[in-house]
């Protein structure tokens, strides 16, 4: 089963996130199928390519519930 799920980058004590496709029991850092995105939560910035995520939404991949709350609050999904 496809997932859209945070992927950890960034050093010790200053994490950012890449918005990435893969399997659900792929490991956290692992391989992604794509980068659709990143967020940092420090700075509270964020880019998310909208094409590509409603592509995979409607292909069958599920978001994961930091991620549905990420674009549910950047208006690219309405629950």
């Amino acid at each position: 089963m496809l997932r859209l799920r945070l992927k950890r980058t960034g050093r010790k004590a200053s994490p950012s996130y890449r918005l990435v496709i893969m399997e659900r029991k792929t490991r956290r850092d692992g391989r992604p199928i794509e980068e659709v995105g990143y967020y940092n939560p420090i700075t509270k910035k964020s880019s998310f390519n909208i094409k590509k995520i409603t592509y995979w939404l409607k292909v069958g991949a599920k978001p994961s519930k930091t991620v549905l709350h990420l674009l549910t609050k950047s208006n690219i999904i309405e629950i």
